[in-house]
């Protein structure tokens, strides 16, 4: 029996994913795509979505991302629900492995995601979308006049903060050390601001509440001193890891382990260079591999960014197989 070749495999789900597969299978390319571990991304974990243009009123993310799996199918996309194990990019037609079984592909997209850096506090899961976030910036208009919390030090810690300020009561932000990673003027932005109050050398050890969360319990680390205190919100800016474990050493990762494309910085394969940028944005290091969303944008990170990317990948993808059959 001969194999199947796919014109199109996608790795991983979530607004990149699945808005890469309506327009691929608008465009008869018939993709076929896993939806990985965490079906329909880290939406599935978020309740009220209110910045995906389109929902006066806002949707709920497990909804959005059914819908956007029902409108990819409608358009003859075959969605499994399954883990990859295993690629091969250094063959082609392209290998991806589920399990014992085989798939062949001319064409690859990566949309794997990443996944926000937590404390795996007891009843984190259970609390997350319920008074815990991990993105200040799709959330804080929840919090209007409602004290909040911030664990981090760095950019993204105080980015988070400042975002905050324009609608909280007050922001606290919590720093494990006795200073922040923060640049200087990062800093400046919220030390003089009466909004704001820093916590040295503290940690969050539990979490309290019924329905959502109601109080947090911090720990000075250098007196040991425990205390538990009122917490309308806490949000995670400790950083993120992308989801590319699968892909090292078969493309080029930035250090710190996203996809590189010419959309976040691909600039060191010089003649191809120029090939990758004009034609084919969404390209990786390997002809024919794409990637979008998560795995790639290591700053904007928002559902409609990634829905965005995915629609340039698709696009680059029909044409990659169109110029090169």
């Amino acid at each position: 029996m001969e194999d199947i070749i796919h014109d199109l495999i996608i790795i991983g789900s979530g607004p990149a994913g699945y808005t890469a597969a309506i327009y691929a299978g608008r465009a008869a390319l018939k993709p076929l795509l896993f939806s990985g571990l965490t079906i329909g991304g880290q939406l599935m974990f978020t309740t009220e979505v209110e910045n995906f243009p389109g929902f006066t009123k806002g949707i709920l993310g497990p909804k959005l991302m059914l819908s956007m799996r029902e409108q990819a199918q409608r358009f003859e996309t075959e969605v499994i629900d399954n883990v990859v194990d295993k690629v091969d990019l250094n063959t082609r037609p392209f290998k991806v492995q589920v399990g014992d079984t085989k798939y062949l592909s001319r064409s690859l997209l990566i949309s794997t995601g990443a996944e926000s850096i937590t404390l795996n506090l007891p009843r984190e899961k259970e609390l997350y979308g319920r008074g815990i976030s991990t993105c200040a910036v799709c959330d804080a208009a929840f919090y209007r006049e409602r004290s909040v919390y911030v664990v981090g030090g760095g950019d993204s810690a105080i980015e988070d903060v400042v975002a905050l300020t324009k609608f909280t009561s007050d922001v606290n932000l919590i720093v494990r050390r006795d200073e922040l990673r923060a640049s200087k003027i990062m800093q400046n932005r919220i030390l003089d601001n009466p909004k704001v109050r820093i916590h040295w050398n503290t940690e969050v050890v539990g979490l309290s509440g019924d329905q959502k969360l109601e109080s947090i319990e911090l720990k000075n680390n250098q007196t040991g001193i425990q205390k538990q205190v009122k917490a309308d919100g806490l949000f995670f800016a400790i950083g993120h890891r992308p989801n590319t474990e699968l892909f090292k050493q078969q493309i080029e990762l930035t250090d710190n382990g996203y996809i590189l494309t010419s959309i976040n910085g691909l600039s060191k394969y010089g003649e191809l260079r120029d090939v990758w940028q004009n034609q084919y944005p969404t390209m990786t290091s390997v002809p024919g591999v794409f990637a979008a969303g998560d795995c790639v944008d290591y700053r904007y990170r928002q559902a409609v960014t990634s829905a965005g990317m995915g629609t340039m990948a698709a696009l680059d993808i029909e044409k990659w197989l169109t110029d090169n059959e």
